[in-house]
């Protein structure tokens, strides 16, 4: 029995696709996604219904009293103006249309009750001082003004519920009435079990967790979702649905009921949430119309639908054309807003095919002879909706949609088809062929890019490779491999190889950036460090190769913190780069600063050089290409001033010294630096005031540096014999820059001691006659 790579489903390439668990488990980013992939992503304001349930539940024009700001005992009633989250800005009533003595007010910490309080609480409400004598009579003046206004609701203000937005009204256990499917007229109460973002997970009274599969998702402004009582208010019947009765007794459904009526009424859902319910219009649907629709009972399919029945102005039946004699009708409820009713002729006029009826006789389908035949009429254009409303949606665009198979499941989506108001969606993460669907531009089953994170809830990723599931970090490579050669693996379909950057990882995945621990490594660096840095970073995202890379060398230099200085200030106006935060340790002390990084491949090289030249180092010591052993700047044999000259703060250059008999003479000139350095230092201790143990500390960290630079073997060296102490105290340490501190106490020091610095200078000379 074969297992494993035979048993996994594929992606139609022939390459083996994660699903379901395994996907979820690789953290999926929208924002990586989306630039990776160059896509764009639906525009927030397009999804009515998301837009609604972000809004305040409060309401402009609402009534409320608000305790004086003078006087806290003392209350008045004011307006609401605007809303901005919990924030209300409120007006005193009394000001009418003068804005001046407008204020805002958070409904978390102010003192705000609704309009009755003070009279049941024997609080006193005066108006403000500022507007007392406005009016004669405040109570005729409040009587008037509080008449067919409308006040806010105290659970509102007060209580768990007080400053939550809408859709956080609905929490779980409360209870509704839902309409059911087949029958406009009859409705059953719903519990809900999960409110994600308004999207609720509803689950029939009367049943239990096991019946977990009857249970509906819906979003809460769905049309058929009521508040509790409401079926009875408007004459309706309360009767569980149909294909559910068989699961319990006609006794325990009705105790079920009155459980749900009973909790209802202790707990009921505040009637604002129903606020922004669309009213149904009348419709003109007459019996025997026939029309086109998007078919709830397949795929992808729109057929010809005939209306069989009208259950008043507001609801009417549609059944599927079928003229097999056997066949079972299979119908749907419909109004004059239900989506994917289309008028006839719709699909001929937007270039979508319209599947013909079952036992339909005929080479091609058309409307005029089957209409003519079946002795009917089309429903006039009338009777529908604007069908050629898109509400913005263009193809390719990205968004997060429920899987109609699986109703719990939302998926990433691409748009891969617009016609009219009807949508033609890929389910990126369901295998086939479940991975389209059609949906209308107001439909409530799909959602902006970043609603699920934003809800905490899964979302379903696009279907990948299995081999191709890599981390978000980039790799490292190892400087020496001491592994013997292989044979080659055979290279799979999705095995990493050696390929163009644009075509495999997109414009923003790059391969190895090498570290060329043989070029020179400048004044910031230090050469053995940087030896013992891996060979090479990546393959991997350009910004995470670099970023490694950058903190790498950051963590080789001398002064961590001035290296990241120096990186701070890299930018070119044509890169297309992003901001990153580099850290910095040095002596137990942490420095963050924002550098900014490429992002394409192909500006990798000019990137690697630049960072080059600002380190002063060789230009090809980082960069996409290996430099073995020789490298084309024969920095080798290079003097550290020659690349301080060429790549960094143009200095003087000193006379070279080359061959072999230089060597003896440079030896002595080192010896001869620092020896001069520590004597002027000792004397700076003994006759300044800045030998403070700070300085002193300043001074020693200068010295071990010079030391440093001199180990590698590149430091500065001296003009000739008439180089001064000036010019080495400048130039000294393999051109590193002095601290200012320091230059400004050598320059205190040759101002106030200029006999002891004319006698170390008569020193030096004496000792360059050696």
């Amino acid at each position: 029995m074969q297992t494993g790579a035979q048993d996994q489903p594929t992606n139609g390439k022939e390459e083996q696709v994660t699903t379901g668990a395994e996907s979820m488990e690789e953290e999926f980013m929208w924002e990586e996604y989306l630039e990776e992939t160059g896509a764009t992503a639906a525009p927030h304001t397009i999804f009515r219904h998301v837009e609604v349930s972000l809004q305040s539940s409060f309401q402009p024009g609402m009534k409320l009293e608000v305790a004086s700001k003078s006087s806290p005992e003392t209350y008045w009633v004011a307006t609401i103006i605007t809303t901005c989250g919990q924030l209300l800005l409120l007006r005193y009533s009394g000001y009418g249309d003068d804005r001046r003595a407008d204020f805002w007010c958070d409904v978390m910490t102010a003192e705000l009750h609704p309009v009755g309080w003070c009279a049941q609480n024997h609080k006193t409400l005066t108006p403000p001082e500022a507007i007392r004598e406005k009016y004669s009579d405040w109570t005729e003046f409040l009587v008037q003004d509080l008449t067919g206004s409308r006040t806010a609701p105290a659970n509102l203000l007060e209580g768990p519920l007080r400053g939550k937005n809408t859709v956080d009204l609905i929490v779980a256990g409360s209870v509704l009435e839902l309409q059911n499917l087949s029958d406009p007229l009859l409705y059953w109460p719903v519990r809900v079990i999960q409110n994600i973002g308004g999207r609720l997970r509803l689950r029939p009274v009367g049943l239990s967790e096991r019946h977990r599969a009857q249970d509906t998702w819906l979003f809460y402004l769905d049309v058929r979702l009521r508040p509790l009582g409401w079926a009875l208010e408007n004459r309706l019947t309360l009767e569980p649905p149909t294909e559910l009765r068989p699961l319990l007794s006609d006794r325990d459904w009705q105790q079920a009921l009155q459980n749900a009526q009973a909790d209802g009424q202790k707990d009921a859902v505040p009637l604002e949430v129903f606020k922004d319910h669309a009213d149904l219009p009348r419709h003109a649907f007459r019996t025997g119309m026939k029309l086109e629709m998007v078919s709830p009972w397949e795929q992808l399919l729109i057929r010809p639908v005939s209306v069989t029945k009208v259950y008043s102005d507001t609801y009417f039946q549609v059944t599927l054309d079928d003229l097999c004699a056997e066949a079972a009708p299979l119908s749907a409820v419909c109004h004059a807003n239900s989506p994917g009713i289309l008028p006839v002729q719709w699909c001929l006029k937007n270039g979508v095919a319209l599947e013909r009826p079952r036992g339909y006789e005929g080479p091609d389908f058309d409307w005029a002879d089957y209409l003519k035949q079946s002795g009917s009429e089309a429903a006039p254009d009338a009777c529908f909706p604007d069908t050629g409303h898109t509400r913005g949606f263009a193809e390719d665009m990205w968004l997060e949609a429920v899987n109609p198979a699986r109703p719990e499941e939302v998926c990433v989506a691409r748009v891969s088809r617009v016609r009219g108001r009807l949508l033609w969606l890929r389910l990126e993460g369901v295998l086939q062929p479940q991975s389209e669907c059609i949906v209308d531009v107001e439909s409530m089953d799909i959602f902006p890019v970043g609603w699920c994170e934003a809800n905490s809830y899964p979302l379903t990723p696009p279907l990948r490779p299995v081999c191709q599931k890599q981390k978000k970090i980039a790799v490292v490579q190892p400087e020496k491999q001491s592994a013997p050669p292989a044979e080659a693996p055979p290279v799979v379909a999705c095995q990493p190889v050696a390929m163009d950057t644009a075509t495999a990882n997109g414009r923003y995945c790059c391969s190895r950036v090498f570290v060329n621990h043989r070029c020179f490594s400048g004044p910031y660096l230090n050469k053995g460090r940087i030896a013992e840095l891996p060979r090479a970073v990546g393959p991997g995202k350009c910004s995470l190769v670099l970023k490694e890379l950058l903190s790498m060398l950051i963590n080789a230099a001398y002064k961590p913190g001035r290296v990241l200085k120096e990186l701070q200030q890299l930018q070119e106006p044509g890169w297309d780069s992003q901001e990153e935060t580099l850290k910095a340790k040095y002596k137990g002390k942490t420095y963050r600063s924002t550098v900014r990084i490429v992002r394409l491949a192909e500006q990798i090289p000019d990137f690697c050089r630049k960072v080059c030249v600002k380190l002063q180092c060789c230009p090809n010591l980082l960069g996409p290409d290996l430099r073995a052993d020789s490298c084309p700047e024969n920095c080798s044999v290079q003097t550290k001033t020659k690349y301080t000259y060429y790549y960094g703060k143009k200095r003087r250059l000193p006379k070279a010294v080359g061959g072999d008999e230089a060597k003896p003479a440079r030896r002595r000139r080192k010896r001869k630096a620092i020896f001069v350095q520590k004597k002027r230092r000792s004397s700076n201790m003994d006759y300044t005031a800045a030998g403070s143990p700070q300085d002193s500390d300043e001074e020693e960290e200068e010295d071990e540096e010079l030391m440093q630079s001199c180990s590698e073997g590149s430091s500065s060296e001296p003009r000739d014999d008439q180089t001064d102490a000036s010019s080495v105290e400048a130039t000294g340490g393999g051109g590193r820059p002095r601290r200012a501190a320091a230059l400004r106490r050598a320059f205190s020091a040759a101002v106030s001691l200029r006999p002891l610095i004319n006698g170390s200078i008569n020193t030096i000379n004496h000792f360059h006659r050696f």
